[in-house]
């Protein structure tokens, strides 16, 4: 149904190639070594495009388990008017490398009526259902999702690399069922303590997302049926924003326990998806390091952050610049005289 390309094999010989005859020990710059070959397969050229139009787009949504969160679930909405102010984490850490960001609401549990019209262009509902007890979205609410997610991809379609950003109360407990749900493992392995829950909080949710898996076994091979019992609207758009992505062939940097889990489930929907897509940071969530290895993607950046928004990935935007410019700014061994 989704037609993914493929990188270009031949770009990422040829950088490779040109990687070996630069000013330098063979391999002596590492890891960056091999972003700039994936770059540049992914922009079929050596040296690769610079990456001066980065775009993150914040998607926010209220989900049913927040009762679990050391916060209460107003805090998104407000947090979805801190973004509009400019003054979130990922708005600073995003200014640093010149990088636009956008929130886009899916389904925060608030009236929203007095933000600008594009915030909520493409709400689904207010808030999802406590997973634990009942199924996250209505029928037809999870696909409705992910193809507002692909439109918002379209969007932003202009953009050299796109990060995808997250805001709500309670999401990860929403992401340890998604990914622990796709992998086949249990609660206790993937749920972390998210805000920072005390070891009582962190008990509780782990029973929450116990009695989730229970209650939804049998029913969540199909990864849309999964987002319906288990996700949210956002979760669901995101995944939809990562697919899209793929099929226009745009580099996308995945940030923390939210996209990592939109991304397991994105990759069910349109396998090979995954290789349009870097793991900019390391979240101290247990659920990403299990969907990471799934997919294949080393984290670039290990800060020991867990804040979400697209604010660790952003944190791995100069990595990247650094990789493009070493092909396409440093010297070569043939030419010394």
């Amino acid at each position: 149904m989704y037609v993914i390309p493929t990188p270009d094999e031949a770009s990422r010989l040829a950088a490779l190639e040109r990687l070996d005859g630069l000013v330098k020990p063979l391999g002596a710059l590492g890891r960056l070594e091999e972003i700039a070959a994936w770059l540049s397969a992914a922009h079929g050229s050596v040296p690769p495009r610079p990456l001066d139009d980065v775009r993150v787009v914040v998607f926010a949504g209220d989900h049913g388990v927040s009762a679990l969160s050391a916060y209460p679930r107003e805090v998104t909405a407000a947090m979805v008017r801190v973004f509009l102010a400019g003054k979130s984490g990922v708005n600073v850490l995003a200014a640093q490398v010149g990088a636009k960001v956008r929130v886009a609401d899916l389904g925060v549990d608030w009236d929203g009526s007095d933000v600008p019209p594009e915030v909520t262009a493409h709400k689904i509902r207010r808030g999802s259902g406590s997973i634990d007890v009942e199924d996250a979205l209505e029928p037809g609410q999870a696909f409705a999702a992910f193809e507002a997610g692909r439109a918002i991809a379209e969007e932003e379609s202009a953009a050299d690399l796109l990060i995808p950003g997250d805001m709500g109360i309670g999401n990860t407990a929403m992401c340890a069922a998604l990914v622990a749900a796709t992998l086949g493992l249990p609660a206790e392995e993937v749920v972390g303590a998210g805000t920072g829950v005390d070891d009582a909080g962190l008990a509780r949710k782990i029973d929450a997302v116990s009695a989730a898996l229970t209650r939804t076994e049998g029913r969540v091979d199909d990864p849309f049926d999964r987002l319906t019992a288990l996700g949210s609207a956002c979760v669901a758009a995101t995944a939809g924003f990562l697919v899209q992505a793929a099929v226009r062939g745009i580099p996308v940097l995945l940030d923390g326990v939210f996209s990592g889990a939109a991304a397991l489930v994105a990759r069910d929907i349109a396998p090979g998806a995954e290789r349009w897509w870097l793991a900019g940071h390391r979240s101290t969530e247990p659920s990403q390091a299990f969907a990471l290895k799934a997919l294949g993607l080393e984290p670039i950046l290990d800060l020991g952050l867990r804040l979400g928004e697209g604010s660790g990935a952003v944190q791995a935007v100069p990595t990247l610049r650094a990789a493009q410019a070493i092909l396409a700014e440093m010297g070569l061994l043939a030419d010394l005289a």
